[in-house]
């Protein structure tokens, strides 16, 4: 059952990816009417994120996760990443603007099935993560693409964060990897859960970040398309999504 639920994950997300390069999502910037009620965005991302933590943290709990010194670190991993983006980004963005309700709901599910996945894949199947598992390749050239993906998205997300205080409107971002692309937040985030892959070396960690990609790959086209269109003096040599290459 495990197995043809995940398949049919990834089927559900090859169709969202080719949904996605023709309809943009319609939040942030690209926010548009026809989507039905609105929610508050502070309020729409706490809702649609925070399943990640608690779906999560219950597997633990039910299934003794805490038992395991290798999935203790990954559940550590998983909740810095998750914290983050679904208790503190939503209290640093301007409080002010919506998102559809159909968005965060599908967010939501996506999350609690994601988060569900990953508990079933550390907890109930037959995996040998005892603590030898931080001294193989796998393990530590995932941590290291891992952090390393984490640090760009944070980095590109503090500086978006400091444009929107001032109040001026959007604005063409500048520093970091925006030197050479459009939606380093979004490539940094591919990274890490690329990385988070190959250090859990789990199929559900691959899963994972195939629908970050078809999530993200089409939304950063988007955001490159906007920039160009609405900036006549938007940087000819940045990219949308992959420094140098597209």
């Amino acid at each position: 059952m495990f197995q043809i639920l995940i398949n049919s994950w990834i089927g559900i997300g090859v169709i969202t990816f080719f949904i996605l390069l023709f309809i943009s999502a319609p939040y942030g910037r690209h926010l548009r009417s026809g989507w039905g009620p609105l929610l508050p965005k502070r309020l729409g991302w706490i809702l649609m994120e925070t399943p990640a933590l608690y779906v999560m943290w219950l597997f633990y709990f039910i299934y003794g996760g805490f038992n395991n010194i290798v999935l203790i670190v990954f559940l550590a991993l998983w909740s810095i990443h998750y914290t983050n983006r679904s208790i503190i980004w939503p209290f640093l963005i301007d409080k002010n603007g919506s998102m559809p309700l159909v968005v965060a709901l599908l967010a939501f599910i996506f999350n609690i099935f994601n988060a569900s996945f990953h508990g079933y894949w550390f907890l109930l199947m037959d995996n040998q993560y005892d603590s030898s598992w931080f001294l193989t390749p796998a393990f530590l050239i995932g941590l290291c693409i891992f952090l390393f993906g984490m640090i760009i998205n944070i980095h590109s997300d503090k500086i978006l964060l400091k444009l929107s205080k001032q109040k001026n409107g959007y604005q063409i971002p500048y520093g970091g990897f925006y030197k050479w692309i459009s939606s380093p937040n979004y490539f940094g985030e591919i990274i890490e859960w690329i990385g988070w892959a190959i250090m859990t070396w789990s199929f559900s960690g691959f899963v994972f970040a195939l629908w970050t990609t078809f999530n993200l790959f089409p939304r950063a086209l988007k955001h490159h398309s906007w920039y160009k269109e609405k900036f006549d003096d938007y940087p000819k040599e940045r990219k949308a999504i992959i420094p140098k290459i597209l």
